[in-house]
């Protein structure tokens, strides 16, 4: 499902971010991403989001190769890709259920299936009951299920998480992480980055661990 091949990224400002990653997930695999701020965990997951293109190497998810695909495919690859943030990027003037749409109405899905979708999603983390509420009327460990709801709407066979719980307690955060377990039972492929490790461990999924660029740990690697 998603595999790099001697992958490096390369800023003319700041120098190597990642350096010549090798690694392969299959479908329905659930991982953590881990390492020091900086090591280059969001630049990984921007890369297989299409946010950004790898310097060297091949990314192919998919089947897909990232590095080759063309410019006007990019749209279509990001709907295969959901991408859950630490901030949650909620419009705060919109209602729960208008959040959830959104990525569907951009993509001129027709009224009655928005939202049979938006529905289902939002069931799926527990805030059906709460379809009209507006972002600032929930807790935090509520606008991040917002922003979940929102990532698995389009029903993307992957999914990415940056830091999704950094500003959740431990309790809500181990809900988090156990509600991206439902998702990884029903074949959807999953790559969180955190920095939780005490919760990374007792979990005990596979793990990546970057340093300075470099893939430091794999512990799916036998």
């Amino acid at each position: 499902m998603i595999r790099f091949e001697h992958v490096f990224k390369r800023y003319p400002e700041r120098g190597e971010a990642l350096t010549n990653i090798n690694f392969e997930m299959k479908v329905g695999e659930m991982a953590f991403l881990t390492g020091h701020s900086g090591a280059g965990k969001s630049t990984l997951l921007r890369l297989i989001g299409l946010l950004e293109r790898p310097s060297r190497g091949q990314i192919l998810v998919n089947g897909r190769n990232l590095a080759t695909l063309p410019r006007r495919q990019i749209p279509y690859h990001r709907r295969q890709v959901g991408m859950i943030f630490q901030d949650h990027r909620l419009l705060p003037d919109r209602s729960i259920f208008d959040n959830v749409a959104l990525p569907l109405v951009v993509t001129g899905l027709g009224q009655k299936e928005v939202g049979r979708r938006v529905r289902a999603a939002l069931d799926q983390v527990g805030l059906l009951k709460r379809e009209r509420a507006t972002p600032v009327a929930l807790s935090g460990g509520e606008q991040q299920r917002v922003g979940i709801a929102r990532a698995i709407v389009g029903r993307p066979p992957v999914l990415l998480a940056d830091e999704p719980t950094g500003n959740l307690d431990p309790d809500l955060s181990r809900e988090i992480f156990e509600l991206f377990e439902r998702f990884q039972y029903v074949g959807v492929t999953l790559l969180i980055a955190t920095h939780d490790l005490a919760l990374v461990n007792s979990m005990q999924h596979r793990t990546f661990t970057l340093e300075d660029g470099r893939l430091l740990n794999d512990t799916g690697r036998w």
